[in-house]
Parts: C-alpha cells; sequence; structure tokens
C-alpha cells in the first residue's frame, strides 16, 4: 500500500514538473513562473500543492455470505445508476422547456413527448430490472434530482397521477416516496456510487 501511494506521489510531482515545464516553454520570455522550494540539508526539494484527490472503499466484511450480498448490491447498483443519472439530466432538460410553455395543455403534451421518447429509448432495459434493481433505482432517483419520485410526479402529471402510481408501485412493494438516506440506511449504496463516480468500480 505504502509503495503504491509513493508511486503515486512520484507520479504527480513528475506531471507537475511536465506541466510546468510546457507553461514555461509557452510562456512570453520576459514572464516567470514562481514555485515555492524549502532548502533541506543543501539541496533544494520544490513544494507543490496538488489537488485533493477523495478515495473510497467499502469496510472489511466478516463472511462470505456478507461479501456476496455486498457484490450483489455492487451489481444492481451498477445497473441501474446509470438511469438514475439520465434522469437527472432529464429532468433538468425538460424542466427548462416546461417552463417555456403557455399553458396546462401544452404542458401536457410536452410531458407526453417526454414519456413517449423514454419509453422508446428505455422502456425495455427499465422493464428488465429486477425488484431489488427497481427499489434502488427509486432510491438513486431521489439522490439524483433531490426528489422523492412521488414529488416528481406530483410536479410533472399532477396530484392524481402521482396517487395512481404510487398505489399501483404499493401493490407491487414499491413505494415512491422513498427518501435517499446517504448516512443511514443507503450508506452501503452511497460508497458504491462515490466509487463508480471515482471510476474505482
Amino acid at each position: 500500500m505504502m509503495m503504491k501511494l509513493l508511486r503515486l506521489l512520484s507520479f504527480c510531482v513528475i506531471m507537475f514538473f511536465a506541466i510546468g515545464s510546457l507553461k514555461s516553454q509557452s510562456m512570453r520570455p520576459d514572464s516567470t513562473y514562481v514555485v515555492f522550494a524549502k532548502v533541506y540539508h543543501g539541496d533544494t526539494i520544490l513544494i507543490v500543492n496538488l489537488p485533493e484527490v477523495p478515495v473510497y472503499s467499502l469496510r472489511i466484511f466478516d463472511s462470505r455470505r456478507d461479501i456476496r450480498k455486498v457484490e450483489r448490491l455492487i451489481y444492481h447498483v451498477k445497473k441501474v445508476y446509470p438511469f438514475a443519472r439520465l434522469a437527472g439530466i432529464k429532468l433538468k432538460e425538460y424542466e427548462s422547456i416546461l417552463l417555456q410553455a403557455k399553458n396546462d395543455r401544452e404542458r401536457k403534451k410536452i410531458m407526453k413527448q417526454a414519456e413517449k421518447e423514454i419509453e422508446e429509448q428505455f422502456g425495455a432495459d427499465l422493464r428488465d430490472l429486477t425488484f431489488t434493481q427497481g427499489k434502488i433505482l427509486i432510491k438513486l432517483i431521489d439522490r439524483e434530482t433531490g426528489e422523492t419520485s412521488y414529488s416528481l410526479l406530483q410536479d410533472l402529471r399532477g396530484n392524481f397521477t402521482a396517487f395512481f402510481y404510487q398505489t399501483f408501485a404499493r401493490l407491487w412493494g414499491y413505494n415512491l416516496k422513498t427518501q435517499y438516506d446517504p448516512k443511514g440506511e443507503d450508506e452501503l449504496i452511497e460508497a458504491i456510487v462515490l466509487m463508480i463516480e471515482n471510476g474505482q468500480l
């Protein structure tokens, strides 16, 4: 572990010098490039402030059973996370379009078109999700958009539609009002998502 850290630090320092060298070559002859240094036992050592790099890891699990559960959770999160990210992107996209709608009729027309596009592009993939993946997706949509699936339906399609979908979802064991809790019951999902975003998974 220590060797890996030393290699990483060496790599960062080399990159810093390479970038500094390129910058100094591209600067005018009369300009200067200031670096901080410290003299230590006759040697000049450059002082470089490197940006913070977050490193995430999963805790050590006691049993093989727990490890298998985590491996399955990683698989499920990796499967649905792209859909949650897409939901966040699409929400921003359609919010700006809906703001330009002249009336409720035009707003409904835009939403119908959005539903049609999403159904055509992702309907088959979403229908293939397992029960567990569906539950995780509902939580991750809340993470990405800052709103529960129920609230999003209320805002975009009205109270009646939101109530209808919630009732239907409850029959299948889902709850569209589920909130994401990254510091509580969803702490492990949050760690997995951060590792995905960091390129570790």
